[in-house]
């Protein structure tokens, strides 16, 4: 019972991160224009995401338009785009993985060591994605930082840390929690396992009882 628990829980949070990794992604809210200095123009608020920027003024409208080339984004959001899109696919595929896994499925039903093995192969998926996911959350949000604080870097053209960037965190720390929640289940399943091979049989099986009474009937009739 305890085992179904933990693989529901790693299912339920993988599936989170795996939600959140795929809406980091499509986000435009990576970098949002910072409101410093002489800076105020408040009624515009300036989005930059991987796929597209946007410009929202005052609450009211907004236009969002994709980038004509790749070549115009700076390094690290280049480098961004191949890694969320790697860190998408990985949590799709670990998620999959998990979900064979679970012990509903027909075909790891009977073994307990299959389970293990698939449950330890979707628990490293899920760290691998979590960790390629953070790469580029992280070093978007550095290179932000850098900026921020750069006196060299125009006013205008500083940001500050966009909701993409938050909710990339979040969902990271899902993806990897879940790998660590599926790799306990592994370890649960080997346990399991010898747990089963190393009990000895306490209860005498039907051919013992058969041959014990077929002993005592042989004793007493030569008795008789």
């Amino acid at each position: 019972m305890g085992s179904d628990a933990l693989q529901i829980a790693g299912l339920l949070v993988g599936g989170i991160g795996m939600i959140g990794t795929f809406a980091v992604t499509g986000m435009p809210q990576w970098r949002v224009s910072a409101f410093i200095e002489n800076n105020i123009i408040v009624f515009e608020t300036i989005w930059e995401g991987l796929w597209m920027h946007c410009i929202r003024q005052a609450n009211i409208r907004m236009h969002c338009k994709v980038y004509d080339s790749v070549l115009a984004l700076s390094p690290d959001l280049q480098a961004s785009r191949g890694l969320m899109c790697a860190g998408s696919v990985l949590s799709l595929l670990a998620f999959m993985v998990a979900i064979t896994g679970t012990k509903c499925m027909r075909c790891t039903q009977s073994s307990w060591q299959a389970k293990g093995y698939i449950s330890l192969v979707a628990g490293f998926l899920f760290i691998l994605s979590g960790v390629v996911e953070l790469i580029p959350v992280c070093w978007v949000a550095s290179a932000i930082i850098s900026d921020f604080y750069n006196p060299v870097v125009n006013v205008a053209q500083k940001r500050e840390l966009g909701d993409a960037l938050y909710l990339g965190w979040v969902a990271a720390f899902c993806l990897t929690a879940a790998g660590a929640i599926f790799c306990c289940f592994c370890c649960c399943c080997v346990k399991t396992r010898s747990y089963r091979y190393s009990t000895p049989n306490q209860y005498p099986t039907q051919s013992q009882h058969l041959h014990r009474k077929t002993e005592c009937s042989y004793s007493k009739s030569q008795y008789v």
